[in-house]
């Protein structure tokens, strides 16, 4: 199989990936997550069912709380766009679940 997933790490800690072939595009943007990132255990740590279903409960958790009101829309400013049937790949399941955990941590927040 092909893999049309392209990585590119800026300075200024955005992290940008791209998939042609089934037309995503993920940007994080976020001071300090580059650096957060190469202290957490490699993508081989784990599989990609464990990193799906906890993006699955993240996702969701996180969805909600852009929806309500009583959360900021400075933390919670837009949804996310992850479709649990789509197979996004280890690279872009990796990525989004160290996300979550490092805006738990940086944010003080509990998503689920």
């Amino acid at each position: 199989m092909k893999d049309d997933t392209n990585t590119q790490i800026v300075k200024n800690d955005t992290i940008h990936i791209v998939n042609k072939e089934l037309e995503y595009e993920i940007i994080i943007i976020e001071p300090g997550f580059y650096s957060w990132l190469v202290t957490q255990p490699p993508r081989s740590f784990y599989g990609i069912s464990y990193l799906e279903g906890r993006n699955r409960l993240y996702v969701s958790g996180y969805n909600r709380r852009v929806r309500d009101m009583q959360y900021s829309r400075i933390i919670y400013p837009q949804q996310i766009d992850y479709e649990p049937t789509v197979h996004y790949g280890l690279e872009v399941n990796y990525l989004l679940y160290n996300y979550f955990k490092f805006f738990e941590k940086t944010y003080n927040q509990k998503i689920y």
